[in-house]
C-alpha cells in the first residue's frame, strides 16, 4: 500500500466561522471549497493538512454527525510560540489555555475555533533536567 497523503476532516457545526477562523489566525490557504467542505494547506504548498466539513455535506459518509469538541486536538507545531502568542494575543485572538512552558519539552497555547476544535500551537523546547528519565524504561 502506498499512501499519498493523509488530513483530519473535521465535521464542524459552522463550515464559515471555522473556516474564517483558521484563515484570520493561522494563515492558511483554502485549498479547494465548496459550499460544504474546505481543504486547507499551508502558504504555497499543495499538500492538504486540514479539512473542515458542514454536516450537510451531499457524500453523506457513515458518521456525519459535528465533533462536539471532545476527545481531538489539532496540533500546529511552529518554530517560535512566544511570538506567534504575542502576535495572536495582541490582534485579539481566542485565546483558550495561555502561553507556557511544559516540562516534556514544549512551549504552547490552545485556542478554539468558533465549533468547538481545540487547537494546540507547540514549539518543541528542551524538557526539563530528567524529567524523561522515569519514561525510558530500562
Amino acid at each position: 500500500m502506498a499512501i499519498v497523503d493523509s488530513y483530519p476532516l473535521i465535521t464542524v457545526t459552522n463550515l464559515q466561522a471555522s473556516r474564517e477562523f483558521f484563515v484570520r489566525w493561522f494563515e492558511l490557504e483554502p485549498l479547494f471549497e465548496a459550499s460544504w467542505v474546505v481543504m486547507f494547506a499551508r502558504p504555497g504548498q499543495g499538500s492538504i493538512m486540514l479539512g473542515l466539513m458542514s454536516r450537510d455535506h451531499p457524500s453523506t459518509p457513515p458518521g456525519p454527525e459535528p465533533f462536539d469538541g471532545l476527545g481531538m486536538i489539532v496540533t500546529v507545531q511552529v518554530d517560535d510560540a512566544r511570538a506567534i502568542h504575542a502576535r495572536l494575543q495582541a490582534a485579539g485572538a481566542p485565546i483558550h489555555h495561555p502561553l507556557s512552558d511544559c516540562p516534556w519539552g514544549q512551549r504552547r497555547f490552545m485556542l478554539r475555533d468558533p465549533s468547538n476544535v481545540l487547537v494546540d500551537v507547540v514549539e518543541q523546547i528542551e524538557p526539563a533536567p530528567g524529567f524523561w528519565d522515569a519514561y525510558a524504561g530500562a
